[in-house]
């Protein structure tokens, strides 16, 4: 029987350190020994977990100095940057919710329904995607398996958690009316659609629309695929959505598709527009699957698809992908 670790999540106190401890609950994730990490500015609060209380430690260059085996971290790159090296020194598997190590060659970068066989090559960091990434991964790779995929267009609808408690605020505040404000984007979002998620780089897109490109090549492992994105924050609180169209190599029977889809793990099709049922975001709230729908022929192109894909940016696009790493990395653990 292996032995339960001791697990440490870092940045405990955030929206997806607070939901780390909430899955972790829910999963009945085992462990011998908890510990809760955040700035100083949190160090001292008292967390409750499964009937205990725990003290929020503050994070410094010594905190892995105890035995630790798996670190869940969401503090933020610069964070991360600084303090992953530190613990994987110390012998602690990092699954890191930040970009600060996606697209480092020798860091995996998973989906646990996608290539979970990437985390056996890990030297102590383990990526988690971005989260809009996450879910269009775990509905691309059964359609990329069965019939190969040449092209990609992402079109997504992102809610205002992704941006934390700032997006929060800035959309509780403008359905409120006062948008005097904001501090998380650059135009209220209550009542708006903002074709702006991260800074703008040269090419025109922003960081957001090439994470999902580059994440999308290096979890499939194929670079050849055509991929763009458009990215849009929409004033939604929670769940994002994706219009995804692909090209297919291979011709397909829609029933087929629809069918892969039932099969595939990690997802549930709500496709029956007869009745107005396709994935909605209120629906994802709070869950951890991955929802498709509106699954219908591109006839545009050859082989062509398009998808409507739902799920809980939080949780499946943050927490739940990192947890699910974390039961991966169980298996691993000397006895």
């Amino acid at each position: 029987m292996k032995r339960k670790p001791n697990v440490a999540v870092v940045g405990a106190t955030g929206v997806v350190g607070t939901t780390f401890l909430k899955v972790l609950e829910e999963r009945n994730f085992p462990f011998e020994n908890l510990y809760l990490m955040a700035s100083s500015r949190s160090a001292g609060k008292e967390v409750k977990f499964k009937g205990k209380t725990y003290i929020v430690e503050e994070l410094t260059e010594h905190s892995f100095d105890k035995p630790i085996d798996i670190a869940l971290f969401s503090a933020g790159g610069g964070t991360s940057a600084k303090f992953a090296p530190i613990a994987a020194a110390h012998g602690v598997t990092v699954v890191d919710n930040s970009s600060q190590w996606r697209m480092e060659k020798d860091v995996p970068l998973v989906v646990p329904e996608v290539n979970p066989q990437d985390i056996s090559w890990n030297k102590g960091i383990i990526a988690n995607p971005n989260c809009s990434t996450i879910q269009a991964m775990v509905a691309l790779k059964p359609l990329q398996d069965k019939y190969g995929i040449k092209r990609v267009v992402y079109s997504t609808y992102q809610a205002v958690s992704g941006s934390g408690m700032k997006g929060i605020h800035d959309l509780k505040n403008g359905l409120a009316g006062d948008d005097s404000h904001l501090q998380a984007y650059a135009h209220p979002i209550a009542g708006n659609c903002l074709p702006h998620i991260d800074v703008f780089l040269d090419n025109g897109y922003t960081k957001e629309e090439m994470k999902m490109i580059n994440e999308t090549h290096k979890i499939l492992g194929d670079d050849d695929i055509k991929v763009t994105a458009t990215t849009v924050r929409v004033p939604v609180f929670d769940s994002h959505s994706e219009s995804i169209n692909v090209e297919l190599e291979k011709p397909f029977a829609l029933s087929d598709i629809v069918e892969l889809f039932r099969n595939s793990p990690g997802i549930v099709v709500q496709d029956d527009v007869e009745h107005n049922v396709y994935p909605l975001a209120r629906d994802a709230a709070g869950t951890d699957e991955v929802y498709i729908g509106r699954i219908r022929r591109d006839f545009s192109v050859d082989n062509g698809i398009n998808i409507w894909v739902v799920a809980d940016n939080i949780r499946k696009g943050a927490a739940t992908n990192a947890v699910q790493i974390a039961e991966q990395l169980l298996e691993s653990l000397p006895d």
